[in-house]
C-alpha cells in the first residue's frame, strides 16, 4: 500500500470538502478550519502508520540487475531534500538502494548499454521519501557508466571516486553540491549547472584535470598550487596532458561558490 499517496489524498479531499461547505455557506473561513483539522489527519497518521505493516516502498531493498550490460547511462532526477550516489551495487547490479514513495524506476536495454531512469520526489516529507531523508544509491564499479543528476533545492553528494565514470552531469537549483571525482575512470568529462548554490569538487591525487569556470560565481576558489590558471581562463595541473586519468570539467554557476582541491 502507498500510505504517503493515501496521506495526501485524505489531505486534498479535506481541503475540498471545507470549500464545498464554504461554497454552500457553512463556513466563512477555509484555512481557519483547514490547519487544526490537518494537524489532526496528521496525528491519527503518524499513530496509525506506527501499528501498521510495513509496505513495499517503504524501506524494502531494490536492485536493478545488469542484465549482461557493458554500458550504462543512469538519470537521476530528484525534488527536494537530499541525495548521495556512491559506489557499492551488489555483484550483478547496476544499482542498489531503498525504495520508498514517491520513487519510480524505468529500464530499458538497447544492445549492450542498460539505461536506468530513477525519478525521486522530496526526501523529507511526511510519508514520502526514506525513513532517513536521504535518498541513497550505490552503484556498480564493473562498466563504465555516464550519470545525469538533475536535483532541486536539495543537497547532493557524489562520491565517485571508485566508479568507472566516464560522463557525469549535474543540474541543481539552490543547492549544496559535494563532488568526489574518479580515480581510476580513465578520461571523464564533468558538466556542472548550478543555481544559488555551494559547489565544493575533489580531485583526487594522480589524476589529471582541466577546469573551466563560467561567469556568474560570486566566490572561486581554486587550489592553484595543484591547478595554475592558463591563459584562456581555464585552469589545469601540470601532468594534464600525460595523466592515465583525467578530468574535464566545466562548471557554470549563478550566484553561488565554488571549491575546486
Amino acid at each position: 500500500m502507498r500510505r504517503g499517496y493515501l496521506f495526501w489524498g485524505s489531505v486534498l479531499i479535506l481541503l475540498a470538502a471545507l470549500f464545498l461547505l464554504k461554497a454552500v455557506g457553512f463556513i466563512d473561513d477555509v484555512l481557519g478550519f483547514f490547519w487544526p483539522l490537518a494537524l489532526v489527519l496528521l496525528g491519527i497518521w503518524v499513530i496509525v502508520g506506527a501499528y501498521l505493516p510495513k509496505g513495499f516502498d517503504e524501506g524494502d531493498a531494490f536492485n536493478v540487475d545488469a542484465q549482461g550490460a557493458s554500458q550504462a547511462v543512469i538519470k537521476f532526477s530528484s525534488g527536494a531534500g537530499r541525495v548521495e550516489i556512491s559506489a557499492g551495487a551488489e555483484a550483478g547490479k547496476i544499482i542498489s538502494g531503498t525504495k520508498a514513495a514517491g520513487m519510480s524506476i524505468k529500464q530499458t536495454l538497447v544492445g549492450d548499454k542498460l539505461e536506468v531512469k530513477v525519478e525521486s520526489g522530496p526526501s523529507m516529507l511526511p510519508f514520502i521519501g526514506p525513513s532517513s531523508g536521504i535518498w541513497k544509491y550505490q552503484l556498480t564499479k564493473a562498466i563504465p557508466l555516464s550519470l545525469e543528476v538533475e536535483a532541486g533545492a536539495s543537497q547532493v553528494k557524489l562520491d565517485l571516486r571508485e566508479l568507472r565514470v566516464t560522463y557525469a552531469s549535474v543540474e541543481t537549483g539552490a543547492s549544496s553540491v559535494n563532488i568526489t571525482l574518479p580515480e581510476n575512470a580513465g578520461n571523464t568529462v564533468v558538466d556542472i549547472e548550478a543555481g544559488a548554490a555551494s559547489v565544493d569538487i575533489l580531485v583526487p591525487e594522480r589524476v589529471g584535470a582541466r577546469i573551466r569556470v563560467k561567469e556568474g560565481v560570486s566566490a572561486l576558489n581554486v587550489d592553484s598550487t595543484r591547478f595554475p590558471r592558463l591563459e584562456g581562463g581555464y585552469y589545469q595541473n601540470a601532468d594534464y596532458d600525460t595523466a592515465a586519468n583525467k578530468v574535464d570539467l566545466t562548471i557554470e554557476s549563478g550566484v553561488g561558490t565554488i571549491k575546486i582541491r
